[in-house]
């Protein structure tokens, strides 16, 4: 089944997946969600990911993080730029969720980046989704 929106289903899965308390959750493998999922681990929301060869596209699996009491460590993913309308941002317009607790992630010409190093590399782009 082709899926229109790759950063959208990861993200759905990643949200349900928390719902239900799971440990890990599977993922359709792109270059922008590993970016993602590379930029969830460097800020400390998931525990980590391997990337797995199933002979066509791969597949993600992303181990999720939890808190001392069981409570997740993300409370909030929303997907900001979407197919239908995409929202493009310079390094100074760049949004800075729950006042610089959460962080905004940015596809950039160098690659995906939170929005601390957008910031500190000086670059804008396509503003994927925000984490809390």
């Amino acid at each position: 089944m082709a899926i229109g929106d790759p950063i959208a289903d990861m993200l759905t899965r990643i949200r349900n997946a928390l719902r239900n308390r799971a440990k890990e959750v599977t993922c359709l493998n792109s270059k922008v969600c590993r970016g993602i999922a590379q930029v969830l681990q460097d800020e400390g929301y998931i525990n980590g990911f391997d990337v797995i060869d199933d002979g066509r596209s791969g597949i993600i699996k992303v181990r999720l993080r939890y808190g001392e009491g069981g409570e997740p460590v993300l409370h909030s993913l929303k997907r900001e730029s979407k197919p239908g309308c995409r929202v493009y941002r310079g390094c100074e317009d760049l949004p800075k969720p729950v006042q610089g607790l959460g962080i905004a992630i940015v596809s950039t010409s160098k690659g995906v980046f939170s929005d601390r190093k957008a910031r500190t590399e000086r670059v804008g782009g396509e503003l994927l989704c925000t984490v809390a």
